[in-house]
Parts: C-alpha cells; sequence; structure tokens
C-alpha cells in the first residue's frame, strides 16, 4: 500500500488526501508541537493546575531506541499526554546517563580505530576532554530517536548525570553519607572483570550456560598416609574451577552429616601448597551432592566469603587485577606453609593465566593420584556484559554503602502504602531483595563518571570533602602542617548518580520551584529487571534526602519477545528495531500494538502482522475522516450532543461516553491493553463499522434537519475519537485534527472527553438490538456456511421488537442478507433460533442446509477440539514439562488450549441451535 503526506492545498480550504504517509508527516506534527513548547512543564495556563510528573529512565547516552525503549516510553508518553488533556501540569523529566563502563569502551574503541594513543598513554585529564567531546558529537542519537517515537518530554528541561548541578548533588550526597558512618571503605568481594580492570554491578554480569567439567579432588587428611585406594586417609571435594584451590582456607561438611561428624575440627594438607586447612561443620554444604563435602575459597567465592566470615578464616587472595596467579610475596599464601620442592614447584606458576593455571594444577594433581575422578558438567558461568570474559570474584578494596540501613524506611514506605507497585506481586520480589540487602559496592575502577570525592594523606588517612580546598583544609589541621594529598583514583557507579535521578534533576540540593512543586513524582514506569538496581536505590535516597518517597506509584512492565515468544537477542538474530518498524509502518502503528499488547503482568508478542494490523487501523481512522468530509461532516461551532434527536445520533453519544468512560479508567488503572482494546472497539466496531454505516442513507439523502444534525454529529464523535486515541497515536490524531476541525488549540492541548449526561438506554436498546442481531445472523451464515439469503422470523415478539424490525427492515435486509422478515407466535419447524436481547428471532433452515450433515460436521469439529484441549492438558499437567519447558513455549500451550476452549464453546453453541431445527 503505498501512502502520501496530507498537506493543505491553499489557506482556506484543506482536504484529507487519499492516503496517509507517516513519514513524512511525523517531523513535521513533532516540530509543530515544539514550536508551540506543547510539552513544556509550567505553562502560564496551568499556573494553577495541579502537576503531574514522570522521570524518565535515563538511557545510556552511548545507547540507540531498542524495543524495551519503545515499549518504556511510549506507556510513560500515553501517561503524560492523558494527564495534560486532563488539564494538569505536566512534567516528564528527560535526561540520559553517563554509563561510565559503556561510554569508556566506545571512546577507547574510537582511539584505537584512529590509531591514536590509548586512554593511559594520554592521562586521565586529556581523556576525558576526548569523552566529553565524543558526547558533544554522539551523546544525542538516543534523544532524537524518543522523538521520532513521539515522546512529549519537557526537552527544554534535559539533563545528563554528569552536568554540573547533578555532579553537585552526587558529591554532596556522597559526603553526607559518609559523615553519617553509611559509605565506607572495606574489603570485601566483588564481581571484577579481569579485562576492563573494574568491579562491576550484578546487572552488567550475564550468566553463560558451559559446557564445562566437575573435578573430584582428594584432600589428604592430616597425620594420615595419604594412600588413594584408602578413602579413610582423604576427603573428597568437588570443584568446576580447580584453579582455585591455591586459595581454600578450609573444607565444609554438613554438622548433620554423620559421615563427616568425627571429622568436624580436623585438618587437611591442602595439596600442592602444604597449607594446614580445617574441616569445618557449616550448612552450605548439602549432604545429598557428590561427596557432601565442599572446599572453601573466600577470596574467589560469593559463598565461601560469607562461609569465611562465619568461620574466622584467612582470605588469600591469588590473583592479579588481570586475573592471573600472584603467589610469590603474597604474605597471605606462604602463611604457615613450609617450604617443600612441591611449593616451589607451585610458586614457579606465579603470573601464569588463571586458565594455564587450571590445566597445570589438574596435570600436577593427576600425577599425584589426587583426582579421584572428571565428570562433564553443563553450568552457567558469569561473564561481563561488555567485556566477553569470565567474571572472577575478588577480593579488594572498595566503597560501600551501608544499604541495609537506608532500606528500613524504604521497606516500610512500601508496606505502609505510601508507594504502590503495580501489579502487585512486584511488592515481594521488591521486599525479598530489600530485607536480604547486601552492602553496596559503589566504587568503580574508571576514568569516566563522578570521581570519588576523598583525598589521601601520606599515611593513608582518608578526608571525604565537597571540595579538595576543604579536604586540604582538614588534613592540615589534622597533620598540623601543609600536607600534600593524593585524591582517589576511582569513580562511582553510574547507579549512584541515577539513584538521585527524581530530585537532582529538579534542582536538588537547591530548594527550586520545580522541586517543589514536582517532587515527589507521580509514576515510574520501568522494567521488572531493575526494581533492586534502581528503583529501590531511588526509594533510598528520596526517603533519607527528601525525607518523601520519590513516586507514588511504580509501574513493572514484562518484556517484548518475538513473534514466537521467544527473548529478543543479538545471537538469535531476532531483534526487532523500532525505528525500522516506524519506517515501515510509522510510529502511531508501533506504539498502539505495544499498547494493544502491555497486559500487566505479561510480556508482549511482536510480531510484524501485529503491527500491520494496527497500520490497517490507523488507515481505517483516516479513511472514516475522509468519508465524513467528502459528506459533508464538519465540526460545528457550539454544537452538543444532547441536543440530538435522532435515535442514532444519541446512541453514538450513548456510546463515546462509555468508551471515554472506559479508556479514563484503564489508563488511570495502568491496563493499558484494556484502554486501547476499548478505543479500538469503539473506532473500528461501533463508529465505522455501525454508526457510518447505520447513517449513510441519512448522509447520502437530501437536506433535512436528520442530515444535518446527523453531519454534526459524525463530526463531534470523530473529534472525540481523536482525543481518546491522542495518547496512543498522537500523530495521526494531531494530523486529522488540525485538517478536518475549526479547533482552537492543538490536540495535545486540548480537553480530555468529558461526556456526562450523554447515557441513552432507550437509543442504545434500539441500535444495540439492530446490531445484536444482525452480528447474530451473520456468525449463523458463517458457521453453517449459509450463502443464500434467508427468511427472519420474530417468533413471539413483542410491539416494541415489531416496532424496531420495522423501522430498521430495509438494514437488516441489507447487512444481514435477509429475504423478507415476517412474525409469528412460535419458531417455524426447521428453523435455527437465536436470542437476541431475551426475545427469539428464527432462521428457517429447511432447504437451505442439510441439518443432519450440519450437525455431523459440527460434531466431528467438537471431537477435534476436546482432542486439541486434551493434548495440550497432558502436557500443562506434566510437571516435569512445564519445569523444564521454555516460558515461551509453556506460554504457547496455554494460548493453544485457550483457542482450543473457545472453538469449543462456539461449536456447543451452534450445536445448541441446531436442537430446535428438524
Amino acid at each position: 500500500m503505498v501512502w502520501r503526506a496530507f498537506y493543505p492545498t491553499t489557506q482556506n480550504k484543506t482536504m484529507i488526501d487519499k492516503t496517509y504517509q507517516p513519514s513524512e508527516v511525523e517531523d513535521r506534527i513533532y516540530k509543530t508541537w515544539e514550536q508551540a513548547g506543547a510539552f513544556r512543564a509550567g505553562r502560564p495556563e496551568r499556573a494553577d493546575a495541579k502537576p503531574y510528573s514522570i522521570v524518565i529512565p535515563p538511557p545510556n547516552v552511548t545507547g540507540s531506541l531498542h524495543m524495551g525503549h519503545a515499549l518504556n516510553n511510549t506507556l510513560q508518553d500515553i501517561l503524560c499526554r492523558f494527564e495534560r488533556m486532563r488539564g494538569r501540569d505536566v512534567l516528564w523529566q528527560p535526561g540520559t546517563d553517563h554509563a561510565g563502563i559503556a561510554t569508556q569502551m566506545v571512546v577507547e574503541r574510537q582511539l584505537m580505530e584512529r590509531q591514536l594513543p590509548g586512554r593511559r598513554e594520554m592521562g586521565r585529564e586529556v581523556f576525558l576532554k576526548r569523552v566529553w567531546e565524543w558526547k558533544a558529537e554522539s551523546g544525542g542519537t538516543i534523544v532524537n530517536q524518543l522523538k521520532r517515537l513521539g515522546a512529549s518530554c519537557d526537552w527544554s528541561r534535559e539533563r545528563f548525570t554528569m552536568d554540573e548541578g547533578l555532579s553537585r548533588a552526587v558529591v554532596k550526597v556522597f559526603v553526607e553519607l559518609y559523615r553519617a558512618g553509611l559509605i565506607y571503605k572495606d574489603k570485601r568481594l566483588v564481581n571484577w572483570d579481569p579485562k576492563l580492570l573494574t568491579a562491576i554491578s550484578d546487572l552488567e554480569v550475564i550468566q553463560v550456560e558451559t559446557k564445562g567439567h566437575l573435578w573430584h579432588l582428594r584432600y589428604p587428611i592430616e597425620g594420615k598416609t595419604f594412600n588413594a585406594e584408602d578413602p579413610s586417609t582423604f576427603i573428597v571435594v568437588a570443584t568446576t574451577r580447580p584453579e582455585t584451590m591455591l586459595g581454600d582456607t578450609a573444607v565444609a561438611v554438613h554438622p548433620d552429616d554423620e559421615r563427616y561428624k568425627a571429622l568436624v575440627g580436623k585438618n587437611v594438607i591442602l595439596p600442592l601448597v602444604g597449607r594446614r586447612i580445617p574441616i569445618v561443620g557449616d550448612e552450605i554444604s548439602d549432604p545429598e551432592k557428590g561427596s557432601g563435602a565442599v572446599k572453601i575459597t573466600p577470596a574467589h567465592d560469593f559463598g565461601d566469603f560469607e562461609v569465611g566470615k562465619r568461620h574466622a578464616l584467612p582470605q588469600i587472595n591469588i590473583f592479579t587485577v588481570e586475573a592471573k596467579l600472584e603467589l610469590k610475596g603474597s604474605e597471605a599464601f606462604l602463611a604457615g606453609v613450609a617450604k617443600s620442592a612441591e611449593l616451589d614447584e607451585t610458586l614457579a606458576m606465579h603470573g601464569l593465566d588463571r586458565f594455564a593455571a587450571r590445566k597445570k594444577i589438574v596435570e600436577r594433581l593427576e600425577g599425584k593420584g589426587l583426582v579421584e575422578k572428571i565428570e562433564p558438567n553443563a553450568h552457567v558461568v558469569p561473564h561481563g556484559d561488555r567485556s566477553n570474559v569470565v567474571i572472577e570474584p575478588f577480593l579488594t578494596d572498595q566503597w560501600y554503602v551501608n544499604a541495609k540501613k537506608l532500606a528500613e524506611p524504604a521497606i516500610a514506605a512500601v508496606r505502609e502504602g505510601k508507594t504502590n507497585f503495580v501489579p502487585k506481586n512486584w511488592e515481594a520480589t521488591y521486599f525479598n531483595w530489600m530485607e536480604n540487602i547486601q552492602p553496596w559496592c559503589i566504587s568503580r575502577q574508571l576514568w569516566w563518571g563522578h570521581q570519588i570525592p576523598a583525598w589521601y594523606g601520606p599515611d593513608g588517612k582518608v578526608f571525604v570533602a565537597v571540595t579538595e580546598a576543604e579536604a586540604q583544609s582538614e588534613a592540615d589541621k589534622h597533620y598540623g602542617k601543609a600536607t600534600k594529598l593524593t585524591r582517589d583514583e576511582d569513580v562511582l557507579d553510574t547507579w549512584f548518580s541515577s539513584a538521585l535521578w527524581p530530585f537532582s534533576t529538579l534542582g536538588w540540593p537547591d530548594m527550586t520551584p520545580e522541586l517543589k512543586r514536582f517532587y515527589p513524582t507521580a509514576t515510574l514506569v520501568t522494567g521488572f529487571d531493575i526494581i533492586f538496581f534502581w528503583v529501590a536505590r531511588m526509594m533510598m535516597m528520596g526517603l533519607h534526602f527528601m525525607k518523601e518517597v520519590p513516586f507514588r506509584d511504580v509501574y513493572i512492565h514484562r518484556l517484548v519477545r518475538d513473534a514466537t515468544g521467544a527473548k529478543m537477542s543479538k545471537s538469535k538474530g531476532n531483534v526487532v528495531d523500532p525505528l525500522g518498524v516506524i519506517d515501515d509502518f510509522g510510529a502511531d502503528a508501533l506504539r498502539f500494538t505495544l499498547a494493544r499488547g502491555a497486559a500487566q503482568g505479561h510480556d508482549i508478542r511482536l510480531g510484524p502482522q501485529d503491527v500491520e494490523s494496527n497500520r490497517n487501523f490507523a488507515t481505517k481512522l483516516w479513511n472514516a475522516a475522509r468519508y465524513a468530509e467528502m459528506n459533508g461532516c464538519a465540526t460545528v461551532k457550539g454544537f452538543g450532543p444532547k441536543s440530538a434527536t435522532e435515535t442514532l445520533n444519541r446512541w453514538i453519544a450513548h456510546e463515546a461516553a462509555n468508551a471515554a468512560a472506559e479508556i479514563t479508567a484503564a489508563i488511570e488503572g495502568y491496563k493499558f491493553n484494556d484502554a486501547a482494546a476499548a478505543a479500538y472497539r469503539f473506532v473500528w466496531n461501533i463508529y465505522c463499522d455501525w454508526y457510518l454505516e447505520l447513517a449513510k442513507p441519512v448522509l447520502l439523502g437530501s437536506d433535512s434537519a436528520s442530515k444535518r444534525e446527523t453531519q454534526a454529529m459524525v463530526a463531534w464523535a470523530r473529534d472525540e475519537i481523536l482525543k481518546l486515541l491522542h495518547p496512543f497515536m498522537p500523530f495521526i490524531t494531531e494530523e486529522l485534527w488540525t485538517v478536518t476541525g475549526k479547533h482552537d488549540a492543538l490536540l495535545a492541548l486540548s480537553d480530555w472527553p468529558k461526556l456526562e449526561g450523554l447515557a441513552d438506554d432507550n437509543a442504545e436498546g434500539e441500535i444495540g438490538w439492530v446490531i445484536d442481531l444482525v452480528t447474530a445472523i451473520r456468525s449463523i451464515r458463517a458457521e453453517m456456511n449459509i450463502t443464500v439469503p434467508i427468511p427472519l422470523v420474530l417468533a413471539g415478539a413483542s410491539a416494541e421488537t415489531k416496532a424496531r424490525a420495522e423501522r430498521w427492515a430495509e438494514f437488516i435486509k441489507r447487512l444481514a442478507r435477509v429475504s423478507e422478515i415476517s412474525s409469528a407466535a412460535a419458531a417455524p419447524q426447521g428453523s435455527v433460533q437465536l436470542v437476541v436481547r431475551g426475545e427469539v428471532a428464527a432462521l428457517p433452515l429447511i432447504g437451505v442446509i442439510d441439518i443432519a450433515a450440519e450437525r455431523a460436521r459440527l460434531a466431528k469439529e467438537m471431537q477435534k477440539a476436546e482432542a486439541d484441549i486434551a493434548r495440550v492438558d497432558a502436557k500443562l499437567n506434566n510437571a516435569n514439562f512445564v519445569a523444564r519447558a521454555p516460558e515461551e513455549v509453556v506460554e504457547e500451550e496455554k494460548e493453544k488450549r485457550e483457542e482450543a476452549a473457545g472453538r469449543k464453546a462456539k461449536i456447543a453453541e451452534a450445536l445448541e441451535r441446531l436442537k430446535g431445527a428438524a
């Protein structure tokens, strides 16, 4: 289908073009909104309006729009446009995140491609200047892409996590938390990236299914002569990482495991090293797994780190930052170990890469009979999401936040209903994370980011201050003389600055008018994967510094998957590019598709047929507006739907009011799919398929009061449709609003429909009866493949129904392909009976179809539907299948069952109707 853009042909006369071309209209419409300042918060006419604010989850400055962004920002935009039309003073706060690792990698890669000196060669100051230059050149890409989607942010207030104001907020927060004892330095395990040479967050770690091995190693028991044939002389431990054994400081067994109770408190001799390490009783060991004994390496395993704390075990770090063995000169490694030829051979491995060390260690252990067996073992191995190297649990000095203390008021706020999660079930996830929270590692070994405001004296004493001058003053006072300080080279975790986003973007630490007006924000729209990393931390920081929750509602959406239900990934080649979809179908079609699919608690399946279907919906709307225009339907100033006298026109007013109420309630309840479905039904089914069809004879008839009223009503209903659809499909609705109406304001700033006093049960009773009757007859014709006109008999009909049938006889005959309409006391023999609004309508079918053959056909279809249901139930009732099958496969089976059950219900209805036929 070729779509061309509409452009007004003259200053005074506008006509809707035959087709609609989104690619040409959308950019023009967005510029119109921007020139009018339509999205600006604090518009003068809204000075007394109730505020409504949302902060955008700041995309990475390096980012490009992906389908997750498209969903997230479409839902935010629906809320903002909806509330703006309801008269609220809306602030949708935009901005981008400096994305420490991602941005530093982009610039370092650029330096390498251009064969320029690397980061360390050019030095910190020059490198950071280069990063800012890159940001100025390329950092706005995603902002322009969000505009293509239609995002109605107040771009005049765009912020960046490293702009001057936000950086001031970050420093103030760090210093205040440090002085309150809530930020401190500690030696703990972190996720260490040996390629990027920095600690990374759990969110930056991906678990990769890997085919590896499980090595079962024999550790000799102290005081016994090792004999591979005598199990009493050793204890077997299993590990997927034999290279870490050099850092073992214990073997753990379950305290209730009868096999090992007598050994608890005794020692083993660590092979290849000679270190005496204790056998401890700890519940980390599972008696049902392997030998029931596990090696404990506190410096290289998160679980072992906790065991080490419980049993006061030494922490021996055996790796460098590049994950190479670091043994020589290590006091911790050599402590308590006697010199030996075996130890010398181990020390000779100093500097080996961890995987080369693994191979060497296994070879040596095999040579000594200390490997009981090696099994193939598929397991997940943590990798850095950007470096793609195996992440190393690494013991290092880092800065931490006392998250447990900050979490207490954040937990209470949700329990007390000050902040609500939608859907509600995500609160359980929030509580689980928050109640088991660990210290938050906030330092990163990078250059791009907020440098930690800490300076060290010559003896390592730390001075934390807002400025270097302040730190120097404190140091000079402490040492009693001018003393040279060295600044901490680390920067803060990106999530640290993001945690301040709801109030730092509004001007804090200054108490700005915007902060007073728009904090706390109304709603946060975000994905489930960052509830802990971002939502929880914003709650903690907001409550600590603002003494109030940062948002009232948190709407959590799920994933956008491909058409088969599979998760999108580059490796699968199934990633759908939203910009490509916009190019092919227009932004409105993509937005409406995402909104229709956004059911609470469910992932969205997205295929080209879905977007095409909603592009067709946009075409339907466009064509309906053209049809109305061609038939003289134009907005009439001062016309009100309450003045309508025609039953059909009173009916459409009644239906418009119902649709407006349904859409409003659904958006207020964050039921975006229900709101979109209600809009779709009203536009496609009620307005286009029924109202315009039923109004056709009047519109095509001679001039009359009835025609003029209908023309005005068609235009009024069209305008209400444009308002109701605008939050979902802003471009096409704004274009049609401009072209078709004599309006005083942009649609984006027009009033949301408040359609009160339009309920009309009499009009609905009459038109609704006609629609239900025609729909029921069409359904029978389709079910039974009836292709010829058939008679309709109203059996025992009331006088009111007979009168309705007479008034609408021509429509019923034409739309339902009925040959004649008559009345009778009872349904004729051999007829199918329909109950329409409590009264019987009969379709005599003798001579039209073979009723017995139709019964047999339906019975066969029923058997097939039941077999399909049974087949799916067999799978879904199989706990093994449900546990092992991918989530999308289980969901697909559920959908198959739902389809088959719906089919069965329709067949049952058809069989029931045939009971009355001979």
